[in-house]
């Protein structure tokens, strides 16, 4: 059984001899260890049930060619062991990659380059998982080949105005407090302390109700007992009064 998870500094050596049985495409150990350290959620290998790695997808963000507050993932190198291949690994490593991407940098589209004779590769990026060819680079790979550069860009909901701060020692609730909709002079929200007194209300007004409907069923009770108390003097006064006749 093969799993996906986050690689660890001690997966680095593996996946470079990973990458060198199976791509022409090779780099030095230092690159591994250059995107582990600027992106290390980004990195993950598929390992089998006895811990042998039998593939990797080495991932980051690009910095170059990007417009201002766009923020760019870029796949790197992507490999599986011929051996493992078929099973639908190299979809899922991609998609552990490209949501990393999203969650922790917030990333508005992903790029890769594959070479223009590569059909497999190309059928994976584009129909199964949604990349789209934006051009060609000439003679990209060190044989010459040229390569296609596809791109995959993410639907963005809408989100809130919240935001995050950042506290320190020097932070007062005074450059804060505007964050908040409503905040008393402790930096507590005002409309939470509503909420709870306006619980707290409900549960007093709920016990003086169930206090009033006791007290009303014991003086009904009450009433009963007299007039039942009231009709029996009554009958004995009748019935004392036929004796007498």
């Amino acid at each position: 059984m093969v799993s996906i998870r986050r690689a660890t500094v001690e997966d680095l050596l593996l996946m470079q001899q990973t990458n060198l049985l199976c791509l022409p495409e090779n780099y030095q150990f230092k690159y591994y260890i250059y995107h582990y350290l600027s992106w290390p959620s980004l990195l993950h290998v598929a390992q089998e049930h006895n811990g042998k790695i039998v593939g990797y997808v080495l991932a980051k963000l690009e910095d170059e060619d990007v417009a201002p507050g766009v923020i760019q993932g870029h796949i790197t190198s992507i490999s599986i062991l011929r051996t493992y291949r078929r099973l639908g690994l190299a979809s899922k490593l991609m998609n552990f990659a490209i949501k990393s991407m999203q969650e922790y940098y917030d990333a508005d589209f992903v790029s890769l380059h594959v070479r223009v004779m590569n059909r497999p590769a190309l059928h994976l990026y584009h129909k199964t998982l949604g990349f789209d060819v934006v051009g060609i680079e000439k003679e990209y790979y060190a044989d010459r080949e040229d390569a296609y550069k596809m791109r995959k860009y993410f639907k963005k909901e809408k989100k809130g105005s919240d935001k995050i701060i950042e506290i320190t020692d020097d932070l007062k609730f005074e450059d804060i407090k505007d964050v908040f909709e409503e905040v008393d002079e402790n930096g507590e929200e005002i409309s939470s302390k509503k909420n709870q007194e306006n619980n707290e209300n409900e549960e007093e007004n709920k016990e003086k109700n169930n206090n009033e409907n006791n007290i009303n069923n014991v003086n009904e009770n009450n009433n009963e007992n007299n007039n039942d108390n009231i009709n029996k003097e009554t009958t004995k006064k009748k019935k004392k009064h036929k004796k007498k006749k």
